[in-house]
């Protein structure tokens, strides 16, 4: 099956990172799925993203963590384009506090995003996978997945936790021909996220925030951040046939930050 014929739902697909994974999906073939909890921007990316491409491209409004709206996407994009072919989870939100002044309400947050999340789109688009007896599922991950971050505990906890949650899928669904895996990328310096984040990551450096953007970029062996299309073709690899032996695995787009 060429990509042509394929259906990908991008969830967290309507801005930043997410929309440039959005369109290049559409450039490689796929019938793309903008799903995002802002409806109206989803369903103006995807007709952007239709317009410039060519290719079907379908925006649906949803909240991650309501499991009738997950059931309710899976089901639009079957309906529209008749196969779930890749589930990309790109929704997350990270909030940068020291640990004694880190409220409940902040933790409990960032696991039902971007942990519980990842948990309910995989588990509903696995339905229609293994009826197909074929898909791919990727989660969005972080190198923060892998290493601590410091004022980032529940981030960083999520984000373990989608390790934990991608080997269990993989090991869960081998058997119906469905691959996943994690993509862990760096520090996306330009993306709104990583902006956001500076006031904090300044007081916890006690540095200027003028001066941040240097500081995580010394500490990338390849001297630069992390880029949107960096990411996206890590998607397009591992979601191809020619990473068809790849299960289970944590692939780091770290510039060498993180090697394990």
């Amino acid at each position: 099956m060429n990509n042509r014929e394929k259906t990908a739902i991008v969830a967290g697909g309507a801005q930043n990172l997410g929309e440039h994974i959005s369109l290049r999906l559409s450039q490689e073939g796929y019938k793309v799925v903008v799903a995002d909890l802002q409806e109206d921007k989803a369903k103006s990316v995807a007709e952007t993203i239709s317009a410039e491409t060519g290719n079907p491209t379908l925006g649906f409004g949803f909240n991650t963590t309501n499991e009738s709206e997950v059931a309710a996407l899976m089901t639009a994009a079957k309906e529209a384009f008749g196969s779930i072919d890749l589930l990309v989870y790109n929704a997350g939100v990270a909030r940068s506090t020291k640990i004694d002044s880190f409220s409940k309400a902040d933790w409990e947050l960032s696991l039902d995003v971007n942990l519980t999340g990842y948990f309910l789109c995989a588990r509903e688009a696995s339905k229609w996978m293994i009826e197909q007896n074929s898909g791919n599922i990727i989660q969005i991950n972080s190198k923060s997945g892998k290493v601590g971050s410091k004022h980032n505990a529940a981030y960083s906890a999520s984000k373990f936790g989608g390790v934990g949650l991608t080997q269990s899928l993989a090991l869960d669904l081998a058997e119906h021909n469905i691959r996943v895996n994690a993509i862990m990328p760096g520090n996306l310096l330009s993306s709104p996220m990583f902006q956001s984040l500076i006031p904090s990551y300044a007081k916890k450096l006690g540095i200027d925030e003028g001066e941040v953007e240097q500081v995580y970029t010394d500490k990338v062996p390849m001297k630069r951040g992390c880029t949107y299309e960096d990411v996206a073709n890590a998607i397009v690899f591992y979601s191809s046939e020619q990473a068809s032996y790849m299960t289970g695995q944590s692939i780091n787009v770290t510039g060498g930050q993180v090697m394990f």
